[in-house]
C-alpha cells in the first residue's frame, strides 16, 4: 500500500484529501507547512506527496525545490494541489520539480487518477 503525505494548512483541506485517498486504499500522513513537509519526507519516506503552495512560513514551491535538491527526497514524486491556477504558477511548480499540478478544488476522480497515474510511472 502506498504512503501519501499530505501537505496543507487547511485542516478541511486536509480532511477532504485524506477521506478520498484512503477510502481508495491509501495511507495518509500530514504536515501543515514547508518545514514540516521537509521533515516527514525524510523520517518516513511517502511514496508520493501532495503539495500546497500558498502556506505560513516556507511556501510549496520552496519546500518542492528543497525536496528534489536532496539525494534522500529527490527520488520522491511531488504533485502541487493548489488554488493558484495560473499557467506561470503551473510552470513554476514544475520548474521546482513537480510532477503534476492540480488546481483546487480537486474532484475526488482526478486526484485518484493523478496519484495513480505517478506512483504507476
Amino acid at each position: 500500500m502506498s504512503k501519501i503525505l499530505i501537505v496543507d494548512d487547511s485542516p478541511s483541506y486536509q480532511t477532504t484529501m485524506k477521506q478520498s485517498l484512503e477510502k481508495n486504499g491509501y495511507d495518509t500522513l500530514v504536515a501543515t507547512n514547508g518545514e514540516d513537509a521537509l521533515a516527514a519526507a525524510k523520517n518516513d519516506k511517502p511514496d508520493l506527496i501532495l503539495m500546497d503552495v500558498v502556506m505560513p512560513g516556507m511556501s510549496g514551491f520552496q519546500a518542492t525545490r528543497k525536496l528534489n535538491q536532496d539525494p534522500d527526497t529527490a527520488s520522491i514524486p511531488v504533485i502541487i494541489v493548489s488554488s493558484k491556477d495560473q499557467e506561470t504558477d503551473k510552470i513554476w511548480g514544475q520548474r521546482q520539480g513537480a510532477i503534476a499540478y492540480l488546481v483546487k478544488p480537486v474532484e475526488e476522480q482526478e486526484l485518484i487518477a493523478t496519484v495513480k497515474s505517478v506512483l504507476t510511472a
